[in-house]
């Protein structure tokens, strides 16, 4: 099958690719058309990229997450690794480039800073409030912290192989994938008309954010757009609309209309941000498309149904991941016996297998905006 191929042979990993490439001579880049050597990565969201910061800060991420790469679990609500973790391998195809996983920012043991640093947190949402605490602007806080002890730090021991080189920071490649919780938590405590007004105010703080990195010397941002909301198994389960309100694929579209116009406003702002912020390149990835076309060639592409999950229950008895329950004599919690089969991990969240098909699809740039890899996210100007 197509994904246990990718996932075999690791073809693509994030981290290696922002990190392969060429050395770059000026702000990370090679010229004007050579590729990017992003020297860190500092990357913003929820619980589609942590890393372990909800294990550090509030509660272990229990068992099985993690089982299928890790043995263990590593902090991610996946039985692997996320689309942040995923490696590749170079153009030569003759050596595999090896990159540390990025260290969470909140986790206080084992972690190596110095290509970079992971402040996504899962539950988080941009504006305040919502599932988590750590929302978009504390996320920006603890950076705008963690650069300027650090470089104090490296300067008064001159050099430390855990810690960033102050000269990194301008030439790092600033991440974001946040804005479904935004949505997910307006609209189980409102109405999708409720959310669809907010959408203007929350992107007015993720703008904010960004222009607060801008200011710290930030010049290179690949930003997510939001995915089908509508297409997550938790979201058809729990569906209060009216009958006939599944699309072709199966998927919520009600919920799945807000997520694109989340994405069609967040795209007017990132195309605004270009012209105020005139040093920066932005690239705006597509994700909704990868998910959604994923979910809709699900059986070509080997996987059972998109709406099947691996790990918890919400049929009849909402038992999350991770925990186990015993009703009428019928045991509920247990995990599924193919992870790599699923595209849905949890219900929520996706699979390794699903993610290492996602990596493949947004990476090549076919889905972002301007139409250039990631390995060219350094010229995303906004005269591409």
């Amino acid at each position: 099958m197509d994904f246990l191929r990718l996932l075999c042979a690791d073809v693509l990993l994030v981290l290696g690719l922002l990190l392969g490439g060429q050395k770059a001579a000026n702000g990370g880049a090679d010229g004007g058309s050579g590729s990017c050597r992003f020297p860190a990565i500092y990357n913003f969201g929820d619980s589609n990229s942590d890393t372990g910061a909800i294990s550090a800060a509030i509660s272990e991420v229990p068992p099985p997450n993690g089982e299928t790469f890790f043995g263990k679990p590593s902090g991610r609500l996946s039985d692997g690794r996320l689309i942040i973790d995923n490696g590749f391998v170079p153009q030569t195809n003759t050596e595999k480039l090896q990159i540390p996983y990025l260290s969470p920012y909140l986790d206080s043991i084992g972690t190596n800073f110095r290509h970079g640093a992971n402040f996504a947190t899962g539950g988080s949402s941009i504006r305040p409030g919502g599932y988590s605490p750590f929302h978009l602007g504390i996320q920006i806080s603890q950076f705008i912290r963690f650069k300027s002890h650090s470089i104090a730090l490296y300067k008064q021991l001159h050099s430390t192989r855990r810690l960033p080189r102050p000269e990194d920071f301008p030439k790092a490649l600033y991440t974001f994938d946040i804005g479904q919780n935004d949505l997910a938590y307006g609209i189980q405590h409102g109405t999708i008309e409720e959310v669809r007004a907010s959408i203007p105010a929350i992107l007015s703080q993720l703008s904010q954010a960004i222009s607060q990195l801008y200011k710290e010397g930030a010049r290179f941002f690949w930003v997510h757009n939001t995915g089908p909301q509508g297409c997550l198994p938790y979201s058809v389960i729990y569906d209060k609309s009216k009958p006939g309100n599944l699309d072709k694929s199966g998927c919520v579209t009600p919920l799945n209309a807000v997520a694109q116009e989340f994405n069609r406003q967040l795209k007017n702002s990132i195309m605004l941000l270009r012209s105020l912020l005139p040093l920066a390149a932005f690239t705006y990835v597509d994700v909704y498309s990868a998910k959604y076309t994923l979910i809709s060639d699900a059986k070509k592409k080997g996987f059972v149904d998109p709406f099947d999950f691996c790990c918890g229950s919400y049929y009849g008895f909402h038992i999350d991941c991770g925990r186990k329950a015993v009703v009428n004599g019928t045991v509920y919690g247990n995990p599924c016996s193919s992870p790599t089969t699923h595209i849905s991990w949890d219900g929520i969240h996706y699979s390794q297998a699903a993610n290492a098909l996602i990596a493949s699809r947004i990476l090549n740039g076919s889905l972002s905006d301007p139409t250039v890899s990631i390995t060219h996210a350094c010229h995303s100007s906004k005269n591409t």
